[in-house]
């Protein structure tokens, strides 16, 4: 088993600093766009501004969720926390939709009745200081979620780099407004809004599934298979089959079951997994690693007259393109 280095910024665990940095600009951006909409009634700028009320929910849901899956194993919890991860996004993209179709309503009824704007320049102002802000703040997400390997700090830099672009829209298109005095061009681009928020949402609620079925990384499965193949290619182990991988957050569980010579000693086929364990480690160098093997003489038929192939062995031979007997041989 590895772990990952517990980074700091000031003094601070990065994660919980960064994730404490997003929840106060969240609670900024939701006040700054509500002003500017008070300003001038755009329907445009509401919807960015209906956004940043979800945003505020879905981040305070994702601080929570971080100090969740932070928290060790326990016995109820064998494999740890790790799984909220995946919940703070799908709660925040079924917001996200919510808000979206809140967003609609104003824009049909802005159409319907008419627009009423005022000072659009002072609200395009705190719109513009707003959304570079958001960009500051989501590069830096994504760089400390990258450096400690945080699903959730991620996915919270790419929302927010989201609602950067969201409120870049909306400037573009109040500002048109604001040039060329067709106001009935404010409820369109809220309409164009709520359709990105849609994506958005839909996006962020398919990671969350993706993650909860616990989908195979094609890169971290093409990094276990070739360590195990060079393994067996250099006589460490026999032969190899049962391989399993998840990734839960920054943890990262590894299964399989290695053959060996059946005239080598327990010690010396336990000294060869441990090896082999540690080269799988260092091909996850920013995850936490747990590897669970189980070792078996190479001539076994009797315990398994049927082999070890699909769909028992899901990994074999099928997931690197191209591949004859094994993957990755």
């Amino acid at each position: 088993m590895s772990e990952t280095g517990s980074e700091k910024i000031w003094g601070y665990d990065a994660r919980a600093f960064a994730i404490g940095l997003s929840l106060f600009f969240s609670l900024l951006m939701f006040a700054g766009k509500f002003a500017a909409f008070g300003l001038t009634g755009s329907s445009a700028i509401f919807s960015d501004a209906l956004e940043s009320a979800v945003h505020v929910i879905a981040t305070a849901f994702v601080a929570f969720s971080l100090w969740l899956s932070t928290r060790p194993a326990d016995a109820s919890h064998p494999y740890g926390h790790g799984k909220v991860a995946y919940f703070a996004p799908a709660i925040e993209g079924a917001l996200i939709i919510i808000a979206a179709l809140v967003i609609v309503y104003s824009a049909v009824q802005a159409f319907l009745y008419g627009p009423e704007l005022q000072q659009l320049g002072a609200g395009l102002l705190i719109v513009a200081v707003l959304a570079a802000l958001n960009a500051a703040l989501g590069v830096f997400l994504l760089r400390v979620g990258s450096r400690t390997n945080s699903l959730i700090l991620t996915s919270n830099g790419h929302h927010i780099l989201t609602d950067m672009w969201t409120s870049l829209g909306v400037i573009v298109g109040v500002g048109l407004v604001w040039l060329t005095g067709f106001e009935l061009l404010d409820p369109l681009v809220a309409l164009v809004v709520a359709v990105n928020i849609m994506w958005t949402g839909a996006r962020l609620i398919w990671q969350a599934v993706e993650g909860l079925m616990e989908r195979a990384e094609y890169d971290a499965t093409e990094r276990l298979l070739s360590t195990l193949n060079a393994a067996m290619d250099s006589g460490a182990v026999s032969d190899f089959h049962q391989v399993r991988h998840r990734r839960v957050d920054d943890q990262r569980f590894i299964e399989y079951h290695l053959q060996f010579p059946g005239d080598l000693s327990l010690e010396e086929a336990h000294a060869r997994s441990h090896e082999v364990e540690q080269q799988i480690i260092e091909q996850f160098p920013d995850e936490s690693v747990i590897v669970t093997a189980h070792l078996e003489p190479d001539v076994h038929d009797d315990a398994h007259p049927s082999g070890h192939v699909e769909p028992d062995d899901p990994l074999f031979a099928r997931s690197i393109p191209d591949c004859d007997e094994r993957a990755i041989r």
